[in-house]
């Protein structure tokens, strides 16, 4: 005679080892944030996600490791990383996404996000810039404009502040490609992006 304890531990031997469906539901957690332009469509299994924040820079969001919750785990003008931790965490089929720590801070480009199924997801957000449809030209990954917004919130951080002397060099870096952004390749642009981004915060 099957006991349900049984019965249980049959369900849990044949659960698979990764959702296939929560990557859609990734997705549509993206669609609803005001943050964010457009997201792509994606299909059960698909192991990543491609979408624009506000600003017009494409993203590519990862699923780099799933890994089941132990039975006894938690049930239960933004910037890119902000919106997508947000936007998952706020879904329905989600218990929480959050940027994952560091000895010296928060790792801006990496999300833990926890499924209502016993998931829990590493997700890595890297900047990935396409082509735009209507031409064969690469896209500039993001306006010169955000680069130098990212300059002048570091030239205005107070001189006493104990990292005044990264942020000023971080600023003249900046202002170096901004001013010779049309003679950079794309893999330069797409850094300093980033930079800006984790820096003019």
């Amino acid at each position: 005679m099957t006991t349900s304890a049984d019965s249980t531990a049959i369900d849990q031997a044949k659960r698979p080892l990764l959702d296939g469906y929560d990557v859609v539901d990734i997705a549509e957690a993206l669609r609803r944030s005001p943050h964010i332009r457009s997201v792509d469509d994606v299909s059960p299994g698909d192991k990543a996600v491609w979408f624009r924040d506000a600003g017009g820079t494409g993203y590519t969001l990862s699923l780099t490791d799933v890994e089941p919750i132990p039975e006894d785990g938690p049930q239960g003008e933004a910037y890119p990383w902000d919106a997508v931790a947000a936007a998952i965490g706020n879904h329905p089929d989600f218990v929480s996404a959050e940027l994952v720590s560091k000895p010296i801070g928060l790792n801006l480009d990496t999300i833990t996000a926890v499924t209502r199924t016993d998931f829990e997801y590493t997700l890595k957000l890297t900047a990935a810039f396409r082509p735009r449809a209507d031409s064969a030209e690469e896209e500039p990954p993001a306006s010169v404009d955000r680069i130098l917004e990212a300059v002048g919130q570091l030239r205005s951080r107070s001189d006493d502040n104990p990292d005044a002397v990264v942020f000023d060099a971080s600023a003249g870096l900046l202002e170096h490609i901004a001013g010779t952004w049309d003679q950079q390749d794309d893999q330069t642009r797409q850094r300093a992006v980033t930079l800006a981004l984790a820096l003019g915060l």
